[in-house]
């Protein structure tokens, strides 16, 4: 099952990538957390520390997924075009 679907490139996301090195995901409702880490890691072959989802009102759920301090959130982001 492919849990990540696209990134979020809201103003928002774009300062957590900045700021927090965290960036957000809309992924698969169904997605667990430790398959949305897996998934990413494989993808983007970087080390992630945390995952936080949420889900909101209009039935998607984000994911905002922290990468360890070895890693920047900002190649990643450059790597999906958003800064």
């Amino acid at each position: 099952m492919v849990s990540l679907l696209y990134p979020v490139a809201t103003e928002k996301a774009i300062n957590k990538i900045e700021h927090d090195n965290v960036i957000t995901y809309v992924v698969d409702m169904r997605s667990t957390k430790k398959e949305i880490k897996e998934e990413f890691e494989k993808t983007f072959a970087v080390k992630v520390d945390q995952i936080k989802t949420m889900r909101s009102i209009r039935n998607i759920k984000r994911a905002y997924i922290k990468l360890s301090s070895a890693n920047k959130a900002a190649d990643v982001a450059l790597k999906l075009k958003l800064v």
